[in-house]
């Protein structure tokens, strides 16, 4: 008998998990919250091989390259990234599988960490794929295994999706035994299906066709697919967290609870229908489920009530259908923790040269993205991950002249080779004259420093070839290009204005490595301090925005104090704390009010 145990785990320690216990030989996939932390857990497992792709395409492309060689494979992502692997995933639906394929979207409602917010239900209507949608850890584990079940006997790849709530809410968890993948791993060709050249798609066509037929029948009968007995006044459709959220708020009502998203199981949601006097629709953003069952005839509301924008709760759900008392069930009023750079990024230091340039600053993804914010305001666009170069070859072409000498782009290392590489060969073909500016950390700082091609590492830790920017850059066709070292804001400030003055396609590499990473861990650092008796007041200090600097203002008595300026309001400090030595305020202070504490 398999041994059974219960683990305290995150919905994405969950999946983890299942997926190890399913036979998960090979796992690729792009970090992004809420989903990152399924392949850092997974990568633990000496017997899966893990990685992290350049971008959630070849991560796509790499799963289904190993399903066709019989190995059970998982590819991770959030909700934007489906969008960059969209080509493959439409593809794979003709394509199929050999090995089960799961695939685990992860949305953001509410945009916690996301650019937009989106719901990637649509995705399995329009790829014709089935979408499980677990409601909590234990369900995302179980589902996960039941996903690679249906993969296998459908011939699909399978979507599992979760939300920032699934993924890192913590629960109880019956873990077992890893499995034996039966398929064998090894050369299987056959052209016939898998080389989509239009005659091959045309009846790959008709197979998908039959294979939702299948589907159908399986979302009939899928156990997970539950009418819940309550009072039959209100009857309500749900799935997901949002079940969650509305047997919390109606404990008492009538629910079906749908498991399997997609496809619908018809006759179950007309069954259910027919024992309540209303169906009310209950989910997070697009009105998915009920755009579908009012389309099987089914009179039902939703969102008539329930907003369509950001995160559900309970309470929400409560105001919306009418309940009794919600504010019992209100949620808790948390101060606000605003988003900054790290004290002593080496980020900070460019976007505090570029706010002192009159300038167009076309900004990218990643830690970056916080050099909008005051006091620096130094970012005046952000649209995509690698849409940086793009925008800024776009301005120059529409603008013209000697616009180039107002425009630069901004990309970390990690976003340049996800999806920037690209950008920056269209400039050089179609000739375009702008800066960009290359920030290399040495790792993907804005969802936990994972490792990248430019790194050295792999997500599994063993040592990799390490991407010469310089000669890649050279490699796309990029004749200037310099390095400078962003905590040191003169020289930073220097180069960049020569470059911007330069007529042609200039990129500046910033290098300096992540406060964050490991290696600066380890390094011990000198805290900078501030002569309270030198300090003028002027203020340029706190403008760089560091989090270790702040501002004291001087009581009446202390104005008093012999050696202090005549009408001074306060002074700046720096926590020793907070303070990790990186040098850029010293830099800036014209009176020399800050130096480096003594070893």
């Amino acid at each position: 008998m398999a041994h059974k145990e219960t683990l305290w785990l995150s919905g994405n320690e969950a999946i983890a998990r299942a997926a190890w216990e399913a036979g998960v030989s090979v796992a690729s996939g792009y970090p992004g919250t809420p989903s990152t932390e399924i392949l850092e857990n997974l990568g633990q497992y000496a017997d899966v091989y893990s990685e992290w792709a350049p971008n959630e395409k070849v991560a796509m492309e790499v799963a289904l390259g190993a399903s066709f060689a019989g190995a059970r494979v998982l590819t991770t992502l959030k909700h934007v990234g489906l969008n960059v692997a969209a080509d493959p995933l439409f593809s794979s639906a003709y394509t199929g599988i050999r090995g089960g394929m799961v695939i685990v979207n992860a949305d953001d409602p509410e945009m916690h960490s996301s650019q937009n917010e989106q719901d990637n239900r649509n995705y399995a209507y329009a790829a014709k794929i089935p979408m499980f949608e677990p409601a909590d850890p234990a369900e995302a584990h179980a589902m996960l295994l039941d996903a690679f079940e249906l993969s296998e006997k459908m011939d699909t790849p399978v979507f599992v999706r979760t939300t920032a709530r699934i993924a890192h809410a913590k629960g109880l968890v019956s873990v077992g035994n890893r499995r034996v993948n039966e398929t064998k791993i090894g050369f299987y060709k056959n052209p016939t299906k898998v080389v989509l050249l239009p005659e091959i798609s045309r009846v790959r066509r008709q197979e998908i066709a039959a294979r939702f037929a299948r589907l159908r029948d399986f979302a009939e009968s899928y156990a997970r697919n539950t009418i819940e007995p309550g009072d039959t006044r209100m009857g309500i459709i749900t799935g997901g967290i949002s079940y969650l959220y509305s047997k919390e708020a109606f404990p008492k009502a009538a629910i079906l609870k749908l498991g399997l998203c997609w496809p619908l199981p018809e006759q179950k949601i007309r069954a259910f229908a027919e024992l309540v006097d209303e169906v009310v629709i209950v989910e997070e953003l697009d009105p998915f489920l009920e755009t579908h069952i009012k389309a099987m005839g089914i009179k039902c509301g939703g969102q008539d009530r329930i907003p369509a924008i950001g995160e559900l709760n309970s309470a929400i759900v409560n105001q919306a259908l009418g309940g009794e008392k919600p504010e019992i069930m209100a949620p808790v009023d948390l101060p606000q923790r605003p988003a900054n750079m790290c004290p002593g990024c080496p980020h900070r230091g460019i976007f505090y040269n570029l706010a002192r340039l009159d300038i167009f600053v076309s900004g990218d993804i990643g830690c970056y993205t916080l050099g909008f914010l005051p006091p620096l305001s130094a970012i005046d666009s952000c649209v995509c991950m690698g849409a940086s170069i793009g925008i800024a070859h776009g301005l120059n072409k529409a603008i013209g002249g000697d616009s180039y000498k107002k425009i630069v782009s901004v990309i970390g290392d990690s976003t340049f080779i996800h999806s920037g590489i690209t950008g920056l060969a269209n400039m050089i073909y179609n000739q375009s004259s702008a800066t960009v500016l290359l920030l290399d950390n040495r790792t993907t700082g804005m969802t936990g420093q994972q490792p990248n091609p430019v790194s050295g590492t792999t997500l599994m830790g063993d040592p990799a070839n390490v991407i010469d920017l310089e000669q890649l850059c050279r490699a796309v066709g990029v004749k200037h290009i310099c390095t400078v070292n962003p905590h040191d804001i003169e020289d930073t400030q220097k180069v960049l204005q020569e470059e911007l003055a330069r007529d042609a396609t200039s990129v500046i590499i910033s290098r300096a490595p992540c406060v964050l990473a490991p290696s600066m861990k380890k390094t011990k650092t000198v805290p900078c301090i501030i002569s309270e008796t030198d300090c003028s007041g002027c203020k340029t200090c706190i403008n760089l925005g560091c989090p270790a600097i702040s501002w004291r203002a001087t009581s009446e008595n202390e104005a008093k104090k012999p050696g202090l300026k005549e009408k001074e309001e306060g002074h700046a400090q720096i926590s020793p704390e907070m303070c990790n030595g990186c040098g850029q305020c010293l830099n800036i202070c014209q009176f020399m009010a800050i130096t480096k504490a003594e070893k």
